[in-house]
């Protein structure tokens, strides 16, 4: 019942914060900077974790951290003090997104409240987040869980409340059903005899908990007569399950440059490898933070060992690379081998929960050794880096001598071997990049507590993530190459739609052709598009492909909409010379429509303009009124 003594049968994971500022140490956690995909994630994750049966759940999920939490520890200020300042706008339409659709589409078990505050009030204090919201709005079927000790958190290092019994009382009435720490258990009795809260308070979130439990099976005897009851340790490291973490590193590699084209590698022309750099070796750094234990690594050094003889190198004797002492045997190793892979980036040590970047450059002198090996090397050189944010490698992109560049993230047990297959072609890369990569400038006066999205000509803040900020990248949100070429024709799309809108008041009646409707007057239900597109593989090598959809709103909504917005997303495999036809549906309510100033989300009647690769579509909405309602 207990996952063998190992664990118990409660996960709080997925993290689906917004990744929202590049030097955030946790940002390695989440699935990156957009907030429809942050939600799909957040459903798909839920899902898989918790099954499809809302009776019976292997195990119960909880997404993580309500809300506008990502900011550890940035220049003296730290999430236990934080006070995030949020408008209404950027709350309803980026960071409550992922946990609307991890409570509404993946039917989450439970949702973590954060340690920050937001405008003034701790998020695990707050009832308008917690019970009119989650609670409310979304109707959570499950428990709302602190992060670890955050009541105590408010108390304490916030002095939100004068007493510990105001701290239990207003975390219970806010909605709060679950402590994760010991400041309930020792605060709440108390806080009932001083009459500032009642025992039928108690009981609801201790209805919430243990329902949950009951959906577990922890109510029901004997587990090995339940659907789940007889897996155990045996069933974690099977061939088929070390094989799925093989192929997620590989199509979560992305290929962010390929000169020439210089990659993939030939066992015939590149026998001997320079394999150099502090994580050539690595093992533990690729499975990053809140990982389980792994079955067993294969570094990048061994997986380059199955391709060629390697000549290894640190280099660096590790990440921080502070000094240039084993440069020397470095540039040697280059000198003497037919192909150079440089593998460098960052660890736990660089970021990481409470630890957020001073800045997006390769640490120390990792860059200089980069630069020095690649001028200094026989044959191609290849950068790979190892990191969970960002990285501002402007240099190398530029560096004729620097032929290739890879991003693998943090790959998991597997990731060397999924490095290798890579670089020498077993396997072609289909991943893109799920956050703008920013050049170390975009920093500049811009503090992380600065929690706005859009960005603001008057005060020349440049505004985050791909959605509303228009400078200069490195690489941007969505980017990733592959070894063949993909070729998108719109098969089918409808021009014009019509968004029947419920009989709105008289005297508000004027022309709503030309305006943005309120999601809530329109007949949401099934109101969805669909798109067919035929995706064709002009290369000679089989690829996977994700067909990215953005939407551009009509023009003149103020400023307030995003410059584009990722609206769908698919994968196809497509064999070399063939073509496949994608359909791709996209709901108009909440896909195509913005968040206003007061945070109200609204349609933009017009037209509306997609973007699928150099494709682009016009699609006109239009309001088609059902009956006005006389006031």
């Amino acid at each position: 019942m207990y996952n063998g003594g190992m664990a118990g049968l409660t996960y709080w994971s997925p993290n689906v914060n917004i990744f929202r500022d590049p030097r955030w140490g946790r940002g390695q956690e989440t699935p990156g900077e957009d907030p429809v995909l942050a939600g799909r994630y957040a459903a798909s994750y839920v899902r898989g974790l918790q099954g499809t049966d809302a009776n019976r759940l292997k195990v119960a999920a909880s997404c993580k951290h309500f809300t506008a939490y990502d900011l550890d520890n940035w220049n003296g200020v730290d999430r236990f003090h934080f006070n995030a300042k949020v408008s209404k706008q950027d709350i309803e339409d980026t960071f409550n997104v992922p946990f609307r659709m991890c409570v509404k589409e993946g039917k989450v078990a439970s949702v973590m409240c954060s340690y920050n505050q937001v405008n003034g009030v701790p998020t695990c204090a707050d009832p308008n987040l917690l019970k009119r919201t989650v609670r409310g709005q979304w109707r959570l079927d499950g428990y709302i869980v602190s992060d670890c000790d955050s009541v105590g958190v408010f108390y304490t290092s916030q002095h939100y409340t004068s007493t510990p019994e105001e701290a239990a009382a207003d975390a219970i009435k806010a909605g709060l059903d679950l402590d994760c720490g010991p400041f309930l258990g020792l605060h709440t009795q108390n806080a009932v005899k001083k009459g500032l809260l009642r025992e039928s308070d108690v009981n609801g979130a201790l209805s919430n908990t243990l329902t949950v439990q009951m959906r577990l099976g922890m109510f029901d005897g004997e587990p090995s007569s339940h659907p789940y009851g007889n897996l155990g340790p045996s069933d974690v490291c099977t061939p088929s399950h070390q094989e799925l973490a093989l192929e997620a590193a590989r199509q979560g590699i992305v290929l962010l440059k390929n000169n020439g084209p210089s990659l993939p590698l030939s066992t015939r022309r590149h026998h001997t490898v320079a394999v150099i750099g502090p994580n050539s070796n690595a093992t533990v750094t690729m499975i990053g933070n809140y990982a389980g234990i792994a079955c067993g690594y294969t570094s990048p050094l061994q997986g380059m060992g199955r391709y060629a003889r390697t000549i290894h190198e640190l280099g660096c004797a590790n990440v921080a690379c502070t000094d240039d002492k084993q440069f020397g045997s470095a540039i040697n190793a280059a000198r003497q081998a037919d192909a150079t892979v440089l593998v460098m980036g960052l660890d736990q040590s660089i970021e990481a929960e409470t630890v957020d970047r001073a800045g997006l450059l390769l640490p120390g002198r990792q860059q200089d050794l980069v630069s020095k090996v690649a001028a200094a090397s026989k044959g191609p050189t290849i950068l790979v880096l190892m990191s969970g944010g960002p990285v501002d490698v402007t240099f190398a992109k530029n560096d004729p001598r620097i032929v290739g560049i890879l991003w693998a993230g943090y790959p998991g047990q597997a990731g060397g071997a999924a490095i290798a297959d890579i670089l020498f072609g077993t396997a072609n890369p289909g991943a893109k990049l799920p956050m703008t990569w920013y050049p170390q400038g975009y920093l500049q006066n811009l503090p992380m507590t600065n929690m706005a999205m859009r960005s603001s000509q008057s005060t020349g803040y440049p505004g985050r993530t791909y959605r509303f900020y228009n400078g200069p990248v490195v690489y941007p949100f969505g980017y990733g190459l592959s070894y063949t070429h993909f070729v998108h024709t719109l098969a089918s799309a409808p021009k014009l739609v019509s968004v029947p809108v419920d009989g709105h008041r008289h005297g508000n009646s004027t022309n709503i052709s030309n305006k943005a409707i309120r999601v809530t007057h329109a007949r949401c239900g099934k109101l969805s598009i669909s798109l067919e597109v035929d995706v064709k593989n002009v290369g000679s090598k089989d690829g996977t492909h994700t067909l990215l959809v953005f939407s551009n709103p009509p023009a003149g909504n103020g400023h307030w909409a995003p410059h584009k917005q990722l609206v769908a997303f698919e994968k196809v495999h497509v064999p070399a010379k063939a073509q496949q036809r994608v359909q791709v549906k996209i709901h108009v309510c909440k896909l195509l429509s913005v968040v206003d100033r007061s945070g109200t989300r609204r349609i933009p009647m017009g037209e509306h303009s997609l973007h699928i690769g150099d494709v682009k579509h016009s699609l006109s909405l239009q309001a088609q009124t059902l009956g006005i309602i006389k006031s």
